[in-house]
């Protein structure tokens, strides 16, 4: 999988994803990452990419121009139809399902906006998907593209040991993942539940299922509502009491 960020720091995007389960999927070869410096496309001999905005106001915001030619430089490399993801607090909340859906691409390009943001006509002209990671306001788009990166590359084939390793993590059916524990047994008076030393896979698997969902419920409530819930799990939550909170 191929992914293309359009930025004012390159070394922000490459220095950052060099380690750890990225660093190690770019060096297998699973995936690829190329940051291409928007500074390089302006036809200022100071290298701006910025002026004020039309009609005043704080702030500077970025010129089409150099966005543009920065896009059109990986155009064909990346495709026509490759999907455009504009970093902004304007657009659509990140989540797992949307992680899912990008891993599905072969190459993605990432918009990072600086400064007031970007003339919206070079975001009309090139970005299909407007995507936040939150409420609330970053100095760039770079940190957001990185997570979402993060994000899509554990779902690569290959990225990950084992496939199982992602399914049972948080937010994979919209239910939070249930606690882990390792070594030692026994930890400041605190002992591992006895069913996860029991060795039976089948008593083991119900635990941690119903675990996920008593923590979503305690924890996030909001998800539990689009939680894919079989018969088995809506019978525990009403023999926990809690069944109020599917209705």
């Amino acid at each position: 999988m191929n992914f293309f960020v359009l930025t004012l720091f390159p070394e922000m995007i490459t220095d950052t994803l060099s380690h750890s389960i990225t660093g190690r999927a770019i060096k297998d070869g699973k995936i690829n990452i190329e940051a291409v410096n928007i500074r390089d496309f302006s036809k200022n001999k100071q290298k701006h990419v910025d002026d004020y905005p039309y009609g005043g106001g704080a702030g500077m915001v970025m010129q089409p121009q150099p966005v543009y030619d920065a896009y059109k430089s990986i155009e064909q490399k990346a495709g026509k139809n490759t999907r455009v993801v504009y970093m902004t607090p304007q657009g659509k909340t990140f989540n797992q399902k949307m992680a899912e859906d990008f891993s599905k691409e072969e190459n993605i390009i990432f918009l990072c906006g600086h400064y007031e943001g970007i003339d919206e006509r070079v975001i009309e002209e090139i970005v299909t998907d407007e995507v936040s990671i939150g409420d609330f306001v970053l100095t760039g788009g770079e940190l957001a593209s990185i997570m979402m990166i993060d994000a899509i590359s554990r779902l690569v084939p290959g990225v990950l040991g084992k496939e199982e390793s992602f399914q049972d993590e948080s937010f994979s059916d919209n239910l939070l993942e249930y606690p882990q524990y390792t070594r030692p047994a026994e930890f400041m008076g605190k002992k591992v539940p006895d069913v996860l030393l029991s060795g039976h896979h089948g008593n083991i698997a119900k635990w941690r299922r119903e675990q996920s969902i008593i923590r979503t419920i305690e924890k996030r409530p909001d998800l539990i509502k689009n939680a894919e819930l079989s018969k088995k799990d809506i019978k525990f939550i009403e023999k926990i009491g809690k069944s109020d909170i599917i209705k």
